[in-house]
C-alpha cells in the first residue's frame, strides 16, 4: 500500500471520530435545553393554541363545545363594556406609566450621583415594593383610598373636597394608577441605574472641561446613551399595563355595583368576568386573542417610534 493511501486512511479515521463527537455534543446540548421547550410547549404554547381554538366555540366548561365561528369576536367587538374596559386600560396606563418612568429616571440619577450617601439603603427601599405581594399592596391602598382613609385626609388638609376613590370616574383611575406607580417605579429605577453606571465617566469629565453644565450633560450625554434602556422600560410597561388585572380586581371587589366596577374595569378583568363570572369561555378566549392583537400592535408602534427616534439621533 502506498504512503498516500495510508495517510488518507489515517486522516479519515480521526475525522469520523471528530464528527461523531460533535454529533454527541449536539445531542447532549439539545437534551440539556429540552426541559425548557417541553415546559413551554405544555404550559405556554398549548394554552395559546387552545385559546385560539376555543374562541370559535361556545362553551360553559361543563357541556359540549359548539362551533359558532366568529360570533364570539362579533359579540366582544359590539359590546360597549369591552370598549369601556379598553379605554380604562389606556387611561390608567398613561396615568400610571408616564409619571412612573419619569420618577424612576429622576431617582436613578439621584442614586447615581457621587454626592448621595447610603445608596445601597435607598436602592433596597425603592425596590422593595416590587417584591411585595400585589394583593397585599392593593389591600393597603384600598384602606388609604377609602372614604375615611389617608387620601381624603390629605385632600382635606389641602382644602379640597373628598373624592370617591372607589366609585368616581377619576378617583378609581387615580387610585389604581398610584398603585402601579408605587409598585413598578423601583423596578424601572434599577434598570435606569444599571444604564447610568454603564456610561463612561470620561464623557462627563470631557463635557465639564468643555464648559457643559449639568443640564447639558443630562440632555447631550445621559439621555441619548440611556435611550435603549428607556425604550425597554417603555415597551415592558406598555405590555404590562395592557395586562393589568390584580389591582382593579382587588380594589373594586366583587360586591360593588356594576356601574362602580365599570369605572375601573380593564380588559383582563373583562376577560376574567366573562369566563368565571358569566361562564362564557368562548367569549373570554376571543377577548384574549383580541388582547394579544392589541398588545402586538402597541408593541410594533412602540418599536417603530423608537426606531424613528433612533434614526433621527444617528442622522
Amino acid at each position: 500500500m502506498s504512503s498516500t493511501a495510508q495517510t488518507s486512511i489515517t486522516t479519515a479515521v480521526p475525522n469520523k471520530k471528530r464528527l461523531s463527537e460533535r454529533k454527541r455534543d449536539n445531542v447532549f446540548a439539545y437534551l440539556f435545553i429540552s426541559p425548557f421547550f417541553l415546559l413551554f410547549a405544555v404550559f405556554g404554547l398549548y394554552p395559546i393554541l387552545f385559546t385560539v381554538y376555543l374562541s370559535f366555540f361556545k362553551w360553559d366548561a361543563l357541556g359540549p363545545m359548539k362551533y359558532i365561528g366568529l360570533q364570539n369576536y362579533q359579540f366582544v367587538i359590539e359590546d360597549s363594556i369591552f370598549w369601556t374596559s379598553f379605554s380604562n386600560t389606556l387611561i390608567i396606563s398613561l396615568m400610571g406609566t408616564v409619571p412612573q418612568l419619569i420618577f424612576a429616571l429622576v431617582i436613578a440619577v439621584f442614586l447615581n450621583s457621587a454626592f448621595t450617601k447610603f445608596k445601597q439603603v435607598f436602592r433596597v427601599l425603592y425596590f422593595m415594593p416590587n417584591i411585595t405581594s400585589i394583593v397585599a399592596v392593593t389591600l393597603v391602598f384600598s384602606a388609604i383610598f377609602s372614604n375615611n382613609g389617608m387620601g381624603n385626609w390629605v385632600l382635606d388638609l389641602l382644602g379640597i373636597d373628598p373624592m370617591a376613590w372607589n366609585s368616581g370616574w377619576w378617583g378609581v383611575k387615580i387610585a389604581i394608577a398610584t398603585m402601579i406607580m408605587w409598585r413598578w417605579a423601583g423596578y424601572n429605577m434599577v434598570i435606569y441605574l444599571s444604564g447610568l453606571q454603564s456610561i463612561p465617566t470620561d464623557l462627563y469629565e470631557a463635557a465639564r472641561i468643555d464648559g457643559a453644565g449639568r443640564f447639558q450633560q443630562l440632555t447631550k450625554i445621559t439621555l441619548p446613551l440611556l435611550k435603549p434602556f428607556i425604550i425597554f422600560t417603555v415597551l415592558m410597561s406598555t405590555i404590562g399595563s395592557l395586562q393589568l388585572f390584580t389591582e382593579p380586581f382587588v380594589f373594586l371587589g366583587q360586591s360593588g355595583t356594576s356601574s362602580t366596577r365599570l369605572e375601573g374595569i380593564t380588559m383582563v378583568v373583562y376577560l376574567y368576568t366573562e369566563a368565571f363570572g358569566n361562564n362564557f369561555f368562548g367569549t373570554a378566549a376571543a377577548t384574549a386573542v383580541i388582547l394579544l392583537i392589541f398588545t402586538f400592535l402597541f408593541s410594533m408602534v412602540n418599536m417603530w417610534v423608537s426606531n424613528k427616534l433612533g434614526g433621527d439621533t444617528e442622522g
